[in-house]
């Protein structure tokens, strides 16, 4: 199957582009279940709610198409815990950019979606991060210190990068 770009993406980009295709997904999952839960339990309570509704989802489509047939060597309850606990800095991210958007704009409390889209960019690059670092790794670590190092190594650099002309 022939690619319908006419340049080849590298696959880190490749699947950062995935992830923000399952990220608008879990937009519109996120805003469907704050605007269907409001009137019954009020719009703090569904907006947290709803976090946690758009994670799942968002994690399982990870799962089969963006980290597809990576991380796969773990009990998939084990891998959804790791994803909501990796993302929870996207999550005081998101959420804390949506609560004062509703403190500070009453439009937004109006208007959810408003609020939840700006959450939604708030979160994004942690998030994406962390969950290719932590949830679909190429190996599982041997040991916690091992998964410690993973969580703070930064990327290689190129030296001839920054090299000057």
């Amino acid at each position: 199957m022939r690619s319908v770009l006419p340049f080849r993406l590298s696959p880190r980009l490749l699947r950062f582009f995935k992830f923000c295709v399952v990220g608008c997904l879990g937009f519109v999952w996120d805003t469907g279940s704050v605007y269907a839960l409001r009137p019954v339990i009020g719009l703090t309570t569904a907006t947290l709610a709803a976090y946690f509704i758009a994670a799942t989802l968002n994690w399982i489509l990870n799962s089969l198409w963006t980290f597809r047939g990576v991380g796969h060597h773990e009990h998939p309850v084990l891998q959804w815990l790791r994803f909501l606990s990796a993302n929870s800095l996207g999550f005081f991210l998101n959420r804390g950019t949506v609560y004062t958007l509703f403190y500070l704009f009453p439009l937004c409390v109006h208007y959810p979606i408003l609020a939840l889209a700006c959450g939604c960019f708030a979160g994004l690059f942690a998030n994406f991060n962390l969950t290719q670092k932590l949830v679909f790794r190429e190996k599982p670590p041997a040991s916690a210190l091992e998964l410690a190092e993973m969580t703070v190594q930064l990327p290689p650099t190129d030296p001839t990068h920054n090299a000057e002309p």
